[in-house]
C-alpha cells in the first residue's frame, strides 16, 4: 500500500483529474447508461485507484495464496500444479439412461483429482420430494429434469461400470441425502469396497429449500436433526466424504444478489456448525470436510471478487466466532455452476458467450470445482453434442487461455480489490440481521425462515431484477436489445414420456422380489429410533439394504417429524 505521503499525492492528482480531464470529457461525452450498478444496486465508479484501498492491510486482508485469509486462493500454487475438478451435472430418465450420459462424459475427457472418475449426479423432482415415481404425485415428472432413484437397484444400475474406490461422486440432493448416501454405501459394499475409502459429497443443505427450490419434506429443526446425524456417522465410518455442499447457489437462481447468495449461505453454514457443535462434535472434527456451491453470473468483475469476498470471510467466521485451530476448517472450498437463469430461449447461441464468461469468472476466482451449463438448457434437459461443448468449454479456457499459469491473476486490481472488501462488508451486514433473530445462528436462521426474511430479501431483488430487465435499465442480448423476430430452429433432446411406467414396473417387480418381511422389520426400527432421537444413519442404511424405497422411507421419517407447512408471506 502507499506510504501516507505518496497516498495525500494520489489523492490531490486524482481529485484534479476528476475536476479537468473526466469532466471536461463527460461535458462532451455523457455517461451512456445511469446503471452502472453490482446486483446488490452498488454503484460502480468511472475509476478505482490506490484512494479506494486506503485501509486495506495486505498481509491481514490479502495476504498470499494458501495463507489466511485464503482471499488469493487455497493453494499456494493454483492450478499450475493441479486443474479443478471437471465436472459436469448430469442427469435424466432412468438409471440406465444416466449411466450412458456419465459414460460418454467420461470417454469426452471429463475427470477429477488424480484422474478419478468424477461423477455429478441432479435428481429429478419426485426424488427431491421422497416420492417413488409410481406414487399419483410422480405422474409427468418422472425422470425429466433430474434422474429418478427409487432404491438401491437404481444406484447399482446408474453406476454400472463406475469402481466407487476410483471414483469422486457428488449428488445434488437435499432433505432425502441421508437416504441416497446410505444407497451409494449399500452398492459400494455389494461390489466389495469398503465404506472408509468413498470419496464425494452430498449437497446435504435443506435449509435453502425452504427459500428457493420448496422441495422441502421435514421441519427445519428436523432437517438439522438428519444433517447433523450424517455428520456424526460419516466422522467415524466415511473418513474421505465431504459432509455437505452448501448452496448459494439456489439463492441466486432464484433472484437473489452476489451479496445474498453468500450471506445466506454463510448463515446456513453456520447453522450447519451449530447443529455439528449440538451433538458434541468438534468443529476441527468437521468443518473441515464442508463445502460450497455457488452460482456466476455475467459481471466478470462482480462474481471474481464475490467468490474472493466469500473464501475471506468464512475463514474468518471460522477462526474467530468458532475458534477453529486447523486451517482446513477455515478453508472454503467450493464448487460453481455456471448461471442458468442468465441462459435465454431467445438467441440461445448466445449461451454460449455468457457461459464462457461464467467459467472465466469461476476460475478466476479459484474454484474448486466447476460445471458449465450448456447452451440449450433455456429450452430442454441438454443434447449430447451441447452437453460436450460445455465440457470442451472448460478445457479450452483451462488449456489455452493463460488463466492458470500463474495464481490469482487478477489480484491487486483496484477494481476488483475494492469489489471484494465492499462485497464481504455488505455480507457482513446481512449476517448481523439474521444474527438479531435468535441468540445464536442455529436459532436465527429458523426464525428467519419463520419470519420469511429470506424468502423477502430474494423476492424483492428477483423483481428488482426483473424490472430493470422490463425497463430496458438492465440489457439481456437477444431479449430486449438486438432482439430478432425470427426464432432460431433448434433441435432439442426430449425426455423419454415411458420413463414413468417403466420406472413402476421395476418397482413392483422389486418388491415382488425383495424379503418384505424383514424390510418391514427394519422400517419399524427406523421409526422407533426417531421417536428416541437417535442417530438415524445405522437403520436408514438397513432399510436401504433391504430394497426399502426411497418413499417407503421419507413415509416412515414423516410419520415422527411431521411436513413442513410453508408460511403465507404477505
Amino acid at each position: 500500500m502507499a506510504s501516507d505521503n505518496e497516498m495525500e499525492l494520489i489523492k490531490k492528482s486524482q481529485n484534479e483529474w476528476e475536476k479537468g480531464q473526466l469532466e471536461k470529457d463527460l461535458a462532451k461525452s455523457p455517461p451512456r447508461s445511469d446503471h452502472f450498478t453490482l446486483s446488490s444496486g452498488t454503484p460502480i465508479k468511472p475509476l478505482y485507484s490506490p484512494v479506494d484501498l486506503e485501509n486495506q492491510k495486505y498481509v491481514n486482508d490479502v495476504s498470499f495464496p494458501g495463507e489466511f485469509p485464503y482471499t488469493r486462493g487455497l493453494y499456494p500454487n493454483g492450478y499450475r500444479s493441479q486443474l479443478w475438478n471437471i465436472q459436469q451435472v448430469s442427469g435424466y430418465g432412468l438409471a440406465e439412461d444416466t449411466n450412458k450420459r456419465l459414460k460418454k462424459l467420461r470417454s469426452e475427457g471429463q475427470s477429477g483429482f488424480y484422474g478419478r472418475d468424477v461423477i455429478n449426479v441432479v435428481f429429478d423432482v419426485p426424488t427431491h420430494y421422497g416420492i417413488d415415481a409410481d406414487a399419483p404425485e410422480a405422474q409427468g415428472e418422472v425422470g425429466r429434469l433430474g434422474v429418478t432413484l427409487n432404491s438401491l437397484d437404481d444406484m447399482e444400475q446408474m453406476l454400472d461400470g463406475f469402481h466407487p474406490e476410483k471414483t469422486f461422486i457428488s449428488f445434488i440432493i437435499n432433505h432425502p441425502a441421508i437416504i441416497i448416501l446410505s444407497m451409494y454405501i449399500a452398492h459400494a459394499e455389494k461390489v466389495g469396497v469398503n465404506q472408509k475409502v468413498l470419496s464425494g459429497v452430498m449437497q446435504n443443505d435443506p435449509l435453502a429449500t425452504f427459500t428457493c427450490s420448496k422441495s422441502y419434506l421435514f421441519p427445519p429443526a428436523a432437517s438439522l436433526k438428519l444433517v447433523s446425524d450424517i455428520f456424526s456417522y460419516s466422522i467415524r465410518y466415511l473418513p474421505r466424504w465431504n459432509l455437505n455442499g452448501i448452496g448459494g447457489y439456489h439463492y441466486r437462481e432464484s433472484g437473489g444478489t452476489a451479496v445474498q447468495e453468500v450471506a445466506f449461505a454463510v448463515a446456513n453454514a453456520m447453522a450447519y456448525v451449530e447443529a455439528g457443535l449440538r451433538v458434541g462434535l468438534d468443529v476441527d472434527d468437521f468443518v473441515p470436510r464442508f463445502s460450497f456451491f455457488f452460482s456466476v453470473h455475467n459481471n466478470l468483475f462482480e462474481e471474481v471478487a464475490k467468490l474472493r469476498a466469500a473464501r475471506r470471510f468464512w475463514a474468518r467466521v471460522v477462526k474467530e466466532k468458532y475458534k477453529s485451530k486447523n486451517p482446513r476448517s477455515q478453508m472454503m472450498r467450493f464448487h460453481v455452476q455456471t448461471a442458468g437463469s442468465t441462459l435465454t430461449a431467445q438467441q440461445p447461441v448466445n449461451n454460449i458467450i455468457r457461459i464462457t464468461i461464467q467459467a472465466l469468472a469461476a476460475i478466476l476466482g479459484g474454484v474448486q470445482g466447476l460445471h458449465t451449463n450448456s447452451w440449450d438448457e433455456a429450452l430442454a434437459l441438454p443434447s449430447e453434442e451441447s452437453v460436450k461443448l460445455a465440457l470442451r468449454t472448460q478445457q479450452i479456457v483451462a488449456h489455452e487461455s493463460g488463466v492458470t499459469e500463474t495464481v490469482d491473476p487478477m489480484g491487486g486490481s483496484y477494481y476488483l480489490e475494492y469489489l471484494t472488501d465492499e462485497i464481504e462488508a455488505q455480507v457482513e451486514d446481512y449476517l448481523k440481521r439474521i444474527a438479531a433473530f435468535g441468540d445464536n445462528m442455529y436459532d436465527a436462521v429458523i426464525a428467519g425462515l419463520e419470519k420469511g426474511f429470506f424468502h423477502k430479501e430474494i423476492a424483492n431483488a428477483a423483481y428488482k431484477y426483473q424490472q430493470e430487465i422490463e425497463n430496458g435499465s438492465r440489457a439481456v442480448i437477444g431479449l430486449n436489445k438486438f432482439a430478432e423476430k425470427e426464432r432460431l430452429s433448434v433441435s432439442i433432446f426430449k425426455a423419454d414420456p415411458t420413463a414413468r411406467d417403466r420406472q413402476s414396473a421395476r418397482l413392483k417387480a422389486l418388491r415382488n422380489k425383495r424379503n418384505n418381511t424383514a424390510l418391514t422389520s427394519s422400517l419399524k426400527q427406523l421409526f422407533e429410533a426417531a421417536k428416541r432421537d437417535e442417530n438415524l444413519f445405522p437403520f436408514v442404511l438397513d432399510a436401504v439394504k433391504h430394497y426399502g424405497t426411497l418413499g417407503e422411507i421419507i413415509k416412515v421419517l414423516t410419520e415422527v417429524y411431521g411436513e413442513y407447512k410453508d408460511l403465507a408471506i404477505i
